[in-house]
């Protein structure tokens, strides 16, 4: 098993779920988040005063999937998220050793229920 986890910009986000889905992604964590990369300060104007933003709002995307999705969902994240610009986000891939379902306190072998589901097998 396998987390994915994509900071990518909060404007790419509808795009990016509907990539998901269309490969039977469909379980997955989204979390506003802000950041600090290569993307440069913007300047903003809040009751009359200028400031500096030096963080970034972004999206963080968490999936964890099987070995086997892993390459299919990074490229389908890549397709749906990029926009050729600075700022466009990272995805990290970690290693997940064991996972548990809270409701029956088991170990969870079944990580992939939810895209199975989906494609009806």
């Amino acid at each position: 098993m396998k987390k994915i986890e994509a900071i990518i910009r909060p404007e790419r986000l509808t795009e990016t779920i509907k990539g998901l889905k269309s490969i039977g992604i469909t379980g997955f964590t989204v979390s506003q988040v802000v950041g600090r990369g290569k993307q440069k300060d913007t300047k903003g104007v809040y009751r009359g005063k200028n400031y500096q933003v030096t963080l970034h709002p972004k999206v963080k995307l968490e999936i964890v999937l099987s070995d086997y999705l892993v390459e299919s969902t990074i490229q389908t994240v890549v397709k749906a998220a990029q926009t050729g610009e600075e700022g466009d986000g990272k995805i990290y891939v970690y290693p997940i050793l064991e996972a548990y379902n809270i409701r029956t306190g088991k170990f969870d072998d079944d990580i992939d229920d939810l895209v199975n589901r989906e494609e009806g097998l």
